[in-house]
């Protein structure tokens, strides 16, 4: 199976490839006409790939493995089989397996903590609200990218069947986040409009947002090399940057209390999301790769230049975000910690989709959390049960 696996080994080497220049994310081409158009023609007057509302065309011709294509594919896409790309399916069948529900974890000793007022230090309940004030709005951005924007433009059966299963796990996360605030009598109104109040977590949700409404334009359909980029580079910004970087000052900080044998509903919750977010994260970078493997055109040396700069933004908005979020050392941590870590998350990042280092010599503070995404660990970190904790299978972070 060609896939990334947790610990972000790029497998494949991509070269460099010659093409046109890219488009700025938001930039919106009011030339194209409706992408739900069945019967598409040619790039000037339709999608030049399949949408999958297409007249149904009685006696066509069955399908064949080399007619398919990840974008731009004319083949029809109302039809799971054959495989072409194997490892989407896969990940689709262990997603399910993975199934978990908020309600089914017990959070009465979290409830007991939290309602304790000393059992917490201001600086540490800060960490817990922003750290839900942002995820509580982050997986439905995510949502929205994929539905109201990558789904329509994914030309591929089986890789549509993950983003479908995606769409799931994310509305998923914001119903545990929403289940974490009830439970422990957070202001739900605080914690949910937060990304509308504080600057730092207002920030996070802002970058992304112009990436889904590119794409989101009504009149926007790939097909030429511009338009192409504008969709790998939405691909980029939420699996690389907001799946991938934004969320990891978050997850340090809320599985640093499961640790501390604290909040320990919350804190396996946490793990759940980010076992799904880590198969998010491994699909999209898949996807992304194989979209490069098939148009190398686009993978040029100024959109390799782009999205290098595009990281470097991110991985700062997330550094001012630590420091907002950790004025003073507590838990362990300190917001310098995040400085080096961030960095070193961002290489990984970088190395997955071809890019070579960009902050050289950056390490890894918190090697627990190497730990905690080892496939092969058996012992239950937060003494509960999520190591078991799988439907019809073992606990797997591909």
């Amino acid at each position: 199976m060609s896939t990334l696996d947790w610990n972000d080994d790029p497998t494949q080497q991509y070269g460099p490839a010659q093409a046109t220049g890219a488009q700025t994310a938001g930039s919106l081409n009011a030339d194209h006409p409706d992408p739900f158009a069945v019967n598409p023609g040619d790039a000037s007057d339709g999608p030049v790939g399949a949408t999958g509302v297409e007249d149904v065309d009685m006696g066509a011709a069955r399908i064949q493995v080399d007619d398919k294509k990840i974008i731009n594919c004319k083949a029809d896409l109302n039809q799971l089989v054959p495989f072409k790309y194997k490892w989407a399916w896969d990940k689709y069948i262990a997603g399910c397996a993975n199934h978990w529900m908020p309600n089914e974890i017990n959070m009465s000793a979290d409830i007991a903590q939290w309602q304790d007022p000393n059992a917490f230090t201001d600086d540490e309940r800060l960490i817990v609200k922003r750290a839900l004030g942002f995820f509580a709005s982050a997986d439905s951005l995510v949502a929205n990218n994929l539905v109201l924007a990558v789904y329509r433009h994914i030309t591929n059966p089986e890789c549509r069947q993950y983003l479908l299963r995606q769409a799931f796990e994310e509305a998923l996360h914001t119903h545990a986040y929403q289940y974490i605030v009830e439970s422990l009598g957070m202001d739900e109104a605080e914690v949910f409009n937060m990304y509308r109040e504080v600057p730092s977590v207002h920030d996070k949700a802002a970058w992304a947002l112009p990436y889904t409404q590119s794409l989101a334009d009504p009149h926007f359909h790939t097909g030429t090399p511009e338009d192409d980029q504008r969709l790998l580079r939405d691909m980029i910004a939420f699996y690389v940057v907001f799946e991938g970087i934004f969320f990891y000052v978050g997850f340090v900080q809320l599985l640093s209390f499961g640790r501390q044998n604290r909040l320990t509903g919350a804190s396996e919750q946490i793990q759940y999301i980010m076992r799904d977010e880590s198969m998010h994260m491994n699909f999209g970078i898949d996807v992304i790769n194989q979209i490069k493997i098939e148009n190398p055109h686009l993978w040029t040396p100024e959109f390799q230049a782009e999205v290098v700069g595009m990281i470097k933004e991110a991985t700062e908005l997330e550094i001012k975000y630590a420091h907002d979020t950790m004025p003073r050392g507590v838990l362990g941590l300190n917001a310098n910690m995040f400085n080096d870590y961030l960095r070193f998350i961002a290489n990984r990042r970088a190395n997955q989709i071809g890019i070579a280092d960009i902050f050289p010599a950056a390490t890894n503070p918190f090697p627990w959390m190497s730990e905690m995404m080892d496939l092969n660990k058996e012992k239950n970190f937060f003494e509960t049960r999520v190591i078991e904790y799988q439907a019809g299978g073992t606990l797997s972070w591909d």
